[in-house]
């Protein structure tokens, strides 16, 4: 990754937090994580895939009438998610429908596991470079990683794609929109609530058994790819917080909102290299 696609806020201040979260030792620390453009890659071959959901849309693999009617919503709903004048209630409320219409649009189209498969196998939808490594140093070292994710094809789906590259370990928790699913696969209900990308929050993560696992662990790096992210840290009552943002596209547009937001802004879809750094400095 070059030197110049990594933009740290304030050096200092990192260095500080750096120590604090050292010297109080990993089984103090968790990893907070995105999925869909935050361990998984914006690009591919030069083109943009920003989620397995994205590619379900543009793909011929459940009906014309899906991806027609799933791009209407996409292109009225989509503009309101990265207006930066738009306010946070506004975009909440039109996520909240963007996301209930989407769901029940999937569930008439006949959305089964096979759909999702396919996705996953054709390679379409890749790990960030460096991202697998990331979660090898985790499982070594027992830091939980916590992935909430506001993906429309939930975490059947990130699990479906970290056990094809054998890295569904214990200490990876997922929370997700899920289905109910019957008999022969296919989808018949949502189950609630409905994560959409400006109401994730730790304070769901209560909701979860593995939260006694996490509870103490007040050391935290979170890493997102949009302002939205960073709802996944409310409620959560931390100590030394490190908050890693990739800004794929537009850097333009949105650089200066990123660094009001962030301590550290990875521009152009970079690599997990200087996450993995930056962890093996924390971790010793």
């Amino acid at each position: 990754m070059n030197m110049e696609d990594i933009i740290v806020i304030n050096k200092t201040e990192l260095k500080k937090k750096k120590e604090k979260i050292l010297q109080a030792g990993h089984e103090r620390l968790h990893i907070l994580t995105d999925f869909d453009k935050t361990l998984t890659k914006a690009f591919v071959d030069g083109k943009k895939i920003s989620s397995i959901t994205a590619e379900l849309r543009n793909g011929d693999y459940i009906s014309k009438d899906y991806a027609e009617k799933a791009h209407a919503l996409a292109d009225k709903y989509h503009p309101i998610e990265i207006d930066p004048n738009v306010s946070l209630e506004v975009k909440k409320k039109a996520m909240q429908e963007w996301w209930s219409q989407h769901f029940r649009l999937l569930i008439a189209s006949g959305l089964n596991k096979n759909h999702i498969e396919k996705i996953v196998d054709s390679g379409k939808v890749q790990f960030r470079e460096g991202s697998l490594n990331l979660l090898d140093f985790l499982h070594k070292k027992n830091i939980p990683l916590v992935i909430i994710s506001s993906a429309g094809l939930g975490g059947e789906s990130i699990r479906m794609m970290l056990e094809k590259e054998n890295k569904m370990y214990s200490n990876i928790y997922i929370v997700s929109n899920d289905y109910n699913w019957d008999s022969k696969g296919n989808a018949i209900g949502i189950k609630k609530p409905i994560i959409h990308v400006f109401n994730k929050d730790e304070t769901i993560i209560k909701k979860f058994p593995f939260y006694d696992k996490i509870k103490n662990r007040k050391n935290v790096l979170l890493l997102g790819d949009s302002l939205g992210d960073l709802g996944m840290i409310k409620g959560f009552n931390y100590d030394n917080l490190i908050k890693i943002g990739f800004l794929n596209e537009n850097a333009e547009e949105n650089l200066k909102t990123f660094k009001d937001a962030y301590d550290v802004v990875l521009l152009n879809d970079g690599t997990m290299d200087f996450v993995n750094k930056l962890l093996e400095e924390i971790v010793k």
